[in-house]
């Protein structure tokens, strides 16, 4: 044993390993300058920024950065949750030997069982609040935006045109989300004041809420769920600006005015700038929030002076536009052209049966013994298949995952206005064993 006055060696090979495993770290594709801004009147709103976040894949270490906005009611509890918890929610839904392609497009599936998975922990603790959220991962030239409530992302590529990467969840404005409330066994309506007087934005009842998704709200009914609408893109070679903002500057700025107020800024520059403009049109009645980054290629380094196309008229997208077979070939025909936005995948159902389909592979058998949502395991015997229930579930089988546990599937049962129990598989192990033996016995 040496003494304490003694210098400890490294061994040779641990210092080369700890070299060459340097020189493996891959450069980003992209440089990233980002600003925040708030103003605020009850103090719910909170964000989450961070850079530069270390993944080692394969034989080297590659780095994405996150963003994230919550905008609390009913308190800051729930903000302040999903603000320190959603993260690691979200990875821990992503196997870990994965390399970069395969990470990016596990994304959006890991990103809807970390919100879920969030709220399941939250709605533990028996605290009322509620909090939107906006969360949007960038690895390289790739956007991932999931979103619950009405916080808004936008996008202006350097190419011009306007972008919407998250959805509003108002009930107000989006009468999907209202069909989905009252179908499920919810109520939808405004205050009623007597005499058949109503006032104010549309509500769920019970509860009353405006919003019909969201973090938290254990008081206002399984009806709220906190699925998150996904989005993801690539942009162009030649980045673009984003803005992330709480309702505060939506209910007083278009996505074309918060653009337009700030060009030719830095994003450092331009998210004060945006927040003051929204309190200059309308007062600040609401905590007022703004992150804008901006993302260049990474031959050109970003200057204070920086400014970026005009939006061209006709290029606005809608928030709930909805995929066709021509537009996906139109797509396709997109990725052989340069300097592009590019959409990689959309979905914004409420129903976890579609989106956390998957196949799982024979190879990672390993993994229907884990839930899907939360990542305990689950016992042989114990495991749910989300195909349960399912209007068209064909023909299932041992591997048909993914599985949940039992809470996890009350919570689906419960936010999709079912109360029916599951179909166990069990001894799941077995089962596998004689299908396989079944299977290549020919």
């Amino acid at each position: 044993m040496s003494g304490l006055g003694e210098r400890q060696t490294v061994p040779l090979s641990v210092l080369l390993k700890r070299e060459l495993a340097n020189e493996k770290t891959e450069k980003p594709d992209v440089v990233l300058v980002h600003g925040q801004a708030s103003e605020n009147k009850k103090g719910e709103d909170f964000t989450l920024l961070k850079t530069e976040c270390q993944r080692v894949v394969g034989d080297g270490v590659s780095t994405y950065s996150v963003f994230g906005l919550f905008d609390g009611h009913n308190g800051s509890a729930a903000a302040i949750y999903a603000k320190e918890n959603l993260l690691n929610n979200v990875l821990s839904a992503i196997p870990s030997d994965l390399n970069r392609d395969e990470w990016v497009s596990a994304l959006p599936r890991a990103l809807v069982a970390g919100f879920v998975k969030t709220d399941k922990d939250f709605q533990r603790k028996a605290q009322t609040s509620g909090t939107t959220a906006t969360f949007m991962i960038i690895d390289g030239c790739v956007v991932t935006v999931a979103s619950v409530g009405d916080s808004r992302c936008i996008l202006e590529p350097h190419e011009g045109g306007i972008y919407y990467l998250s959805a509003d969840h108002r009930l107000d404005s989006n009468e999907e989300e209202r069909v989905r409330i009252t179908s499920s066994g919810g109520e939808v309506g405004r205050l009623n004041t007597g005499g058949g007087t109503e006032v104010g934005p549309l509500r769920c009842w019970p509860g009353g809420l405006c919003l019909s998704r969201s973090i938290g709200d254990k008081d206002v009914g399984e009806f709220i769920v906190p699925v998150p609408h996904v989005k993801q893109v690539k942009l162009s070679t030649a980045g673009g600006r984003i803005i992330i903002s709480s309702d505060g500057v939506w209910d007083a700025l278009t996505a074309a005015m918060a653009f337009d107020c700030c060009r030719g800024m830095s994003a450092e520059v331009a998210a004060p700038h945006i927040v003051k403009e929204a309190v200059h049109a309308k007062g600040l009645r609401d905590d007022t929030t703004c992150i804008v980054i901006d993302v260049y290629p990474q031959e050109k380094p970003p200057t204070s002076g920086t400014t970026q196309k005009k939006p061209i008229k006709g290029r606005l997208k809608s928030i709930f536009r909805k995929k066709s077979s021509e537009s996906s070939s139109y797509i396709d025909k997109q990725y052989l052209e340069p300097d592009v936005v590019r959409e990689l995948y959309e979905e914004g159902s409420a129903m976890l049966s579609e989106r956390l389909e998957t196949k799982y592979p024979l190879c990672n058998m390993f993994k229907l013994f884990v839930c899907a949502v939360c990542q305990v395991e689950i016992k042989p015997g114990e495991g749910i298949s989300i195909h349960v229930g399912a209007s068209n579930p064909g023909r299932l089988r041992p591997w048909d995952g993914p599985f949940l546990c039992s809470s996890c599937q009350e919570k689906r049962e419960a936010m999709e206005g079912k109360r029916t129990s599951g179909i166990c598989f069990i001894d799941l192990a077995a089962e596998v064993t004689n299908e396989l033996s079944c299977k290549f016995a020919y």
